[in-house]
């Protein structure tokens, strides 16, 4: 990922949160940060891609960008939205937030009809969250932290609740699965670099190779093998942005002990080479 487009967010008075009423009609070219972004048309619609995705919003749709995707933003020639910029590196300590994380592999696009049962919801916190913003009061960013903990746990529990992840598994034993595979994404985000052993992990959660296999898929939408990669990948695009490390370098800090299965497992996953993803923006 380019570092020419970078945007680094002027967050303001020392805080990690930015919130803004938005009635420009200009565009935002094409640019990424390491900061979740969230944008709610008020007035007329909005369009946006994400890393060659269009999503096109009406009034009071919602769009949730990960942190480091590439996007751009076409304004129409009248209208006004809310955008959120929120540094959520600081939950990234929290116990069940790769559990959440995994739900942030592409953008979330709210409306009444994709998240029926907890649109209402979500909308009335991003709302509380920027009357706290703008009331500036002594304990507003604690508060808009908390609502967007009570976010995340709503997408959390509508994933449970929403997907069959367990078929035909008690519902006792569903609530003992999923603590299991949340603390197991938590382990995996703070050692994706190191190597793990399919076998191994399965045994230390009390599965067989075959059976955890098959709960890890229905859980996350992965093979646990492909999902190691996607965190490995996910690293790599951070570290690709630091023009001071080499490929090789890149693909060892990521967790891959070869040059060339980083090389295939990247262009799977990005649809180009590590070295062209680098450096395709630089035009």
């Amino acid at each position: 990922m380019d570092e020419n487009r970078r945007e680094d967010v002027d967050f303001r008075n020392s805080s990690s949160i930015r919130i803004w009423y938005n009635d420009l009609t200009s565009n935002y070219a094409t640019h990424w940060h390491n900061v979740l972004e969230i944008i709610i048309p008020i007035d007329n619609y909005y369009d946006v891609e994400v890393e060659g995705i269009s999503y096109h919003l009406r009034p009071d749709e919602i769009l949730i960008i990960p942190p480091g995707k590439l996007h751009h933003l076409t304004a129409p020639s009248s209208g006004c939205r809310f955008i959120y910029l929120l540094d959520i590196s600081c939950l990234e300590g929290l116990k069940g937030f790769a559990g959440i994380k995994s739900l942030l592999t592409a953008p979330l696009f709210v409306t009444k009809e994709s998240y029926s049962h907890i649109y209402e919801d979500v909308y009335d916190l991003l709302a509380r969250m920027r009357n706290e913003y703008f009331r500036k009061n002594e304990y507003a960013e604690l508060t808009i932290y908390a609502l967007l903990i009570n976010l995340f746990v709503k997408f959390g529990y509508n994933h449970i609740q929403t997907q069959d992840l367990f078929p035909n598994v008690r519902s006792y034993k569903q609530k003992e699965y999923v603590k299991k595979f949340n603390d197991l994404l938590d382990y995996i985000d703070n050692h994706y670099t190191e190597e793990l052993n399919l076998e191994e992990i399965a045994d230390s959660s009390g599965f067989s190779k075959y059976h955890f296999s098959r709960l890890f898929k229905q859980y996350t939408g992965f093979t646990f093998c492909d999902y190691l990669c996607y965190r490995r990948i996910k690293a790599a695009e951070l570290l690709l942005s630091r023009q001071d490390l080499s490929i090789t370098e890149v693909a060892l800090q990521s967790g891959f002990s070869s040059i060339s299965t980083f090389n295939r497992i990247f262009k799977q996953q990005k649809k180009c080479t590590p070295s062209e993803y680098r450096s395709k923006v630089n035009v």
